[in-house]
């Protein structure tokens, strides 16, 4: 079974020569060094395989820039003296990559893949996160004793392979990098470009290349940050911004977070022939599995939407300001202020401007009424982690042997067509804290927290999930009650009083500064006997009451470095009612992702800035979904996991 990783994860490896699968969406560079323990080159002997010197003591390294790279390693030609190999990639010089991304933050996610020569995996990684980076240490392979693993790293170099270089202990830095993208741009010359292939979707509407505002897409994965918008980055770019061959967020996995083994084989479907009706088919994205291509095409929908409305919004608005402008003409002119001369230019100005608003509303009704057909079909696709409660798919529930690409966090609309919903998918493991905002409805926050940790919980393999709560006053009792499914725990008791929560807070606390130091310390993979491995989630009610300054610290810490040693936050609360603690918490508020328990237009894309309408993801009333969902929980907790 593949083994997926997340930053400072390793695995050992069960052989020696092993293929290095890169899948990023966009030419990079491919390169390895070899270091010692320290993680610095071995200045005594050859240490860099590259484009222009591809062939290491165990080492090929392709010649080219490209989306996809096989790398090859033999670990058992690897000298005494070489502790670490490390796996780096890079954008190519701005001479071989005219139009390309500028940074990793502007690309889809890199995926890499460790597996055997006849291709069975070993152990993947996405990396995710990115902004301005233009160069990764990717992943490493290092020795423990007498065995090698791998270690995923995911460190990525605003200043590029320089930079990189520098902390790996180079001399001249700067010279190598360019002896390297010198080699690339020689062997770009050398090579012929392709024709441009058609889009493996053909027909009307977004999907048929319909113009719409273009997007900058940020760091993957759907995330808050400051002011409420939300970075939407996806793994599936359409067909029309790249070439078949490469497709956007690949076959091995989008942005961060583990790929299962496929739950159906195959790869997409195949492009209808050209000029023929787009018909709408569930799992139509790249990907290897069934659900990593579902994944896809729920973003594709969400970026299809936000593009075609924004076409019409800016149609209309054009349509408005020309009819501003000629009527500006008409005024301004003594001989067409008045009378019925100017009468008919107006209603004829205004006709024009109809007729530009009922041109771009139909091609609007067109491209909607294709995502429409689309959702038809996808939604009843859907695992259970990417649906709605109300969906069939969580009456075949069973617990996952393995993560699940994303866990669903509700529903996303405009007011265009509020009708038609796309699922809100955040990557797994989590990257960042969540805030329910109980200024409207406290008991509705609580629902929707339990809503969501209970999804949380549902998502992931039994005994690698632990859920804890903090309720000092007892007020979310009620709340919780659906968490302790058919009279088993699915979470302890929430700690209640300030020695309640202080003692938990400082649990956990603990908890990251050890896993930290021990990353920091390169023994990661030797934390205490028992230690439990499982990714923690704090469920926090009535934030501040029973708070002191020092419970206030540690949620910021949590919230601030929790994610990357595996401890989530899901905060209750109404900023308002901290708002004593002033800007002290505002960057907690910053590093959560808001979520509200009604309807509210709070979040925005960051390609063309539309206000989305969130919903969050509710049981039906009257439904027993979600007590039957945690009784399978809790019945498989007692054999498998603590």
């Amino acid at each position: 079974m593949t083994a997926e990783l997340v930053r400072g994860q390793n695995h050992p490896l069960p052989d020696n020569r092993l293929e290095i699968r890169v899948t990023a969406g966009t030419p990079v560079v491919a390169a390895v060094t070899l270091a010692d323990e320290a993680g610095r080159v071995i200045a005594d002997r050859p240490w860099l395989a590259h484009p222009g010197e591809p062939h290491l003591e165990g080492v090929e390294v392709p010649r080219q820039a490209a989306a996809d790279h096989r790398l090859a390693v033999d670990l058992g030609a690897m000298p005494p003296s070489v502790q670490v190999v490390h796996v780096l990639i890079a954008l190519p010089g701005a001479a071989a990559r005219p139009g390309a991304p500028a940074d990793f933050g502007a690309a889809p996610a890199p995926r890499l893949a460790v597996t055997r020569p006849d291709g069975t995996a070993i152990a993947g990684f996405s990396i995710t996160g990115l902004g301005p980076e233009t160069a990764l240490l990717a992943v490493e392979l290092y020795r423990r004793q007498a065995a090698w693993k791998v270690r995923a790293v995911g460190q990525g170099y605003q200043g590029g392979l320089p930079a990189l270089f520098l902390d790996q202990g180079v001399p001249d830095a700067a010279g190598v990098a360019n002896v390297i993208h010198s080699a690339v741009d020689r062997e770009q010359a050398r090579s012929v470009t392709p024709p441009p292939a058609a889009g493996p979707r053909g027909g009307a509407g977004p999907r048929g290349g319909t113009s719409g505002a273009s997007g900058a897409p940020g760091s993957s994965g759907p995330s808050g940050s400051a002011g409420g918008k939300v970075d939407y980055s996806h793994p599936r770019r359409r067909a029309q911004q790249q070439p078949p061959a490469a497709p956007p967020r690949p076959a091995a996995a989008p942005a961060a977070g583990p790929v299962p083994q496929p739950r159906a084989g195959g790869q997409a479907p195949p492009p209808p022939p050209a000029g023929a009706p787009h018909v709408p088919v569930a799992g139509d994205a790249p990907g290897r599995s069934l659900e990593e291509r579902l994944y896809n095409q729920v973003w594709g929908m969400f970026e299809d939407l936000a593009r075609t409305v924004a076409a019409y919004r800016s149609a209309a608005d054009f349509a408005q300001s020309r009819l501003e402008q000629e009527l500006d003409r008409l005024l301004a002119d003594p001989r067409t202020r008045g009378g019925p001369a100017a009468e008919a230019a107006r209603e004829e100005a205004q006709a024009r401007q109809a007729a530009l608003i009922d041109q771009a509303r139909e091609v609007l009704d067109r491209d909607l009424a294709q995502l429409a057909a689309e959702v038809e079909v996808v939604d009843p696709a859907l695992p259970p982690e990417f649906a709605g409660w109300e969906n069939p798919a969580w009456h075949a529930y069973r617990v996952p042997e393995q993560l699940p690409l994303a866990v669903r966090l509700g529903s996303l609309s405009l007011p265009e067509v509020p009708d038609l919903r796309i699922p809100l998918l955040s990557r797994l493991p989590l990257e960042r804290g969540l805030w329910i905002d109980s200024a409207e409805n406290r008991r509705a926050a609580m629902d929707t927290a339990v809503s969501i940790a209970a999804r949380l919980l549902a998502s992931h393999p039994v005994g690698s999930f632990a859920v804890h709560a903090l309720d000092p006053a007892g007020s979310g009792a009620a709340a919780f009650a659906p968490l302790y499914a058919g009279g088993a725990l699915v979470l302890p008791p929430p700690a209640a009083g300030m020695a309640g929560v202080s003692g938990l807070l400082t649990r956990l606390t603990e908890r990251v500064d050890l896993i930290q130091m021990a990353r920091r310390g390169g023994v990661a993979d030797e934390l205490p006997p028992g230690f439990d491995t499982a990714e923690q989630l704090l469920i926090v009610n009535e934030f501040p009451y029973g708070f002191d300054d020092r419970s206030v610290n540690q949620l910021r810490y949590l919230a601030d470095e929790g994610p990357s040693a595996g401890v989530h936050l899901l905060v209750v609360a109404d900023r308002e009612d901290a708002a004593a603690y002033g800007p002290v918490l505002d960057p907690m508020w910053r590093a959560l992702l808001r979520l509200t328990p009604l309807p509210s237009d709070h979040l925005c894309d960051p390609w063309v800035g539309h206000a989305w309408t969130y919903e969050p993801a509710m049981v039906p009333p009257g439904s027993r979904v979600l007590t039957d969902v945690l009784g399978r929980v809790a019945a498989a907790r007692p054999a498998y996991g603590p």
